[in-house]
């Protein structure tokens, strides 16, 4: 029989996968796939899935179908998106999946907050936290199987670095926290705020993260409002001003001291890029964006950077840049050498910012008692001789 040269359905569907233009993740051929042949297609925002769904002949909108049945009602098989062909539910069976992480425990705190263990497929475990108010709903997301960086004070930099997660496996720990809070349909807001504040660095993972936050706010998957999406970083400057051209949601910095000879001692990235270079770069963030404020987050460390002389640094340091500042009472963890500052010492500090005009407010503690506090989150990692500095320098050259 000659050749007709026609593209049978499941080729389509190969060279779609091929031609989709995936932002390029580390180790790609290991974490984007959950087998050797199946996409997971839970990490794909609305661009990405118009160009798998136009590369097999399907039209755009497609997409917004993909990422109602995902996101808002939680359906993990295809073939119960029902308003696609039989033909397309078929394709996407056996040539794609939707995989989000498996909870491994599910803790709830005295004051309601809850932090799941999440398995990935490669073994690894990450956390996530909700913590529950009156008026809003936070779930703290991770973004890296460790963390890149090795601040002194914080438990996951203890744990060592894996590897970055992919854009499916953050999206999944939304995804997997609205099922696990009883609202799948979407109609209940008990999200109302995200925070890249769990495990890892986010701007050492860009790609991923901008792509799972361009779900987060998609009307077709979460809705969240773009101001109520905030990434904390701990300084990596060129990629804080990539994320203002890409991806410009609220920004929080872990400061956590007010000079660099301190900051360098706590935050070692600060030997890359100083306090000033740091400034700068909040500054121009908040650049003609109307009431656009960064949050400066500073752990309370007994005897380290909680002196009467530190608040006044910090005053200065901060007296042109729009933003607060958030004191975080020191969570301890198992082999930590900090403390927390006392009550009283962090009282007068915030006294000393506010008599200077900065926008002050100290957090309260929350899930403390299952080491779900800011600085406790830990996971399970499986491998953690892999080493940081390859991340940290993509990210801070990228």
């Amino acid at each position: 029989m000659a050749r007709t040269g026609r593209i049978l359905p499941k080729q389509k569907l190969i060279i779609s996968l091929a031609r989709t233009k995936f932002v390029p993740e580390p180790d790609d051929t290991l974490i984007t796939r959950v087998t050797a042949s199946k996409h997971n297609l839970l990490g794909l925002d609305r661009g990405s899935a118009q160009s798998f769904f136009e590369g097999i002949g399907e039209k755009p909108y497609r997409s917004d179908q993909l990422l109602q049945w995902i996101h808002q009602f939680g359906i993990t098989d295809c073939s119960d998106m029902t308003n696609f062909s039989k033909k397309l539910r078929g394709w996407l069976t056996e040539e794609a999946c939707i995989s989000p992480p498996t909870i491994v425990t599910d803790q709830q705190a005295a004051d309601g907050t809850r932090k799941w263990l999440l398995q990935l497929q490669d073994g690894n475990c990450i956390e996530m936290v909700f913590i529950p108010e009156t008026d809003r709903g936070t779930l703290c997301v991770s973004s890296q199987v460790g963390c890149v960086l090795n601040c002194t004070f914080c438990a996951t930099a203890k744990q060592g670095f894996n590897r970055n997660l992919t854009s499916a496996e953050i999206i999944g720990q939304v995804w997997v926290a609205y099922q696990a809070l009883g609202c799948p349909d979407r109609e209940k807001r008990l999200i109302t705020n995200v925070v890249m504040m769990g495990m890892g660095e986010p701007l050492a993972n860009f790609d991923a993260v901008v792509r799972s936050m361009n779900i987060m706010m998609d009307d077709f998957a979460y809705g969240i409002s773009r101001r109520r999406v905030t990434l904390s970083t701990a300084g990596m400057v060129p990629m804080i001003d990539k994320l203002r051209e890409v991806c410009p949601v609220s920004l929080a910095v872990s400061l956590h001291a007010p000079n660099d000879e301190l900051r360098s001692e706590l935050v070692p990235l600060n030997k890359k890029y100083s306090i000033a270079e740091l400034m700068a770069a909040c500054r121009r963030y908040v650049l003609g964006k109307n009431r656009a404020r960064i949050t400066f987050e500073y752990v309370m460390l007994d005897g380290i950077n909680d002196q009467p002389g530190h608040a006044k640094e910090l005053a200065h340091c901060l007296e042109d840049v729009p933003g607060k500042v958030n004191l975080i009472p020191f969570n301890a963890f198992a082999g930590s050498a900090y403390r927390r500052s006392p009550q009283k010492r962090i009282d007068h500090f915030r006294e000393i910012l506010l008599k200077a005009g900065i926008m002050t407010v100290t957090r309260r503690p929350r899930g403390d008692d299952i080491d779900a506090a800011c600085g406790q989150l830990a996971g399970k990692i499986q491998d953690r001789t892999r080493r940081s500095g390859k991340q940290i320098n993509k990210g801070l050259t990228g």
